[in-house]
């Protein structure tokens, strides 16, 4: 089995051929919102899959001007707090060439950041998506179309990704803003904590079609 990149990633497949999974949050300078989504993320696929984590989704984040090697923002990591999420042992990185080429899934805080993964080249375009935006296409998705999660959550995954690329010219955003996550750096609490709730409510479908379970009430 492939192991996940310490302190980076986190196994949560449920598979048994070794095969992996990445998904990329990308912003801008990787310590207040990717590091958030790529912890809130964390700890969704831990909450849904439970005793299975056993390697197969490998979550991970990087910064388009990226502070490499700083912690993450205090707030961020209040934030996380909050909603129960590790953010313990983040370092920041900046985005590079091997972080996109490497990633099955690129989901990032705005439009711009989207621009600038895809023009990077590696044929990202189809697997590089806002986090609002694959939130919207995923939920247009029939679950039934998609393998079932004991076949492979990796399977699962990668089934997920093809299907939004397919629909991503139909269901456009409603508005310029609706697909953006706006940077808190340098805000208050408050602040930060508003978008921390647009994120984890933006995650909260893409990891329920990821691993088929349900959040818990």
């Amino acid at each position: 089995m492939t192991a996940p990149d310490a302190g980076r990633g986190i196994g949560t497949g449920v598979f048994g051929d070794g095969d992996t999974f990445r998904i990329l949050h990308v912003s801008t300078g990787n310590v207040c919102r990717s590091p958030i989504t790529e912890r809130l993320t964390r700890h969704a696929l831990a909450d849904r899959l439970g005793d299975r984590l056993i390697g197969g989704l490998i979550v991970e984040s990087a910064g388009t001007w990226g502070h490499e090697g700083a912690p993450m923002e205090t707030n961020a990591e209040a934030v996380l707090a909050e909603f129960g999420a590790d953010a313990s042992g983040f370092v920041g990185r900046e985005l590079l060439d091997d972080h996109v080429i490497r990633a099955d899934l690129v989901l990032t805080a705005t439009r711009d950041h989207r621009a600038q993964v895809i023009s990077m080249g590696h044929s990202a375009g189809l697997r590089t998506f806002t986090l609002k935006e694959f939130t919207r296409l995923v939920q247009a998705i029939d679950p039934a179309t998609l393998p079932d999660p004991d076949e492979g959550v990796v399977a699962r995954a990668r089934a997920l990704v093809r299907a939004a690329a397919a629909l991503r010219g139909w269901l456009l955003a409603p508005s310029v803003e609706a697909d953006e996550v706006y940077d808190p750096y340098g805000a208050p609490l408050p602040f930060f904590r508003s978008i921390g709730d647009e994120i984890h409510e933006a995650l909260e479908p893409v990891v329920t079609a990821l691993t088929g379970v349900p959040a818990r009430m």
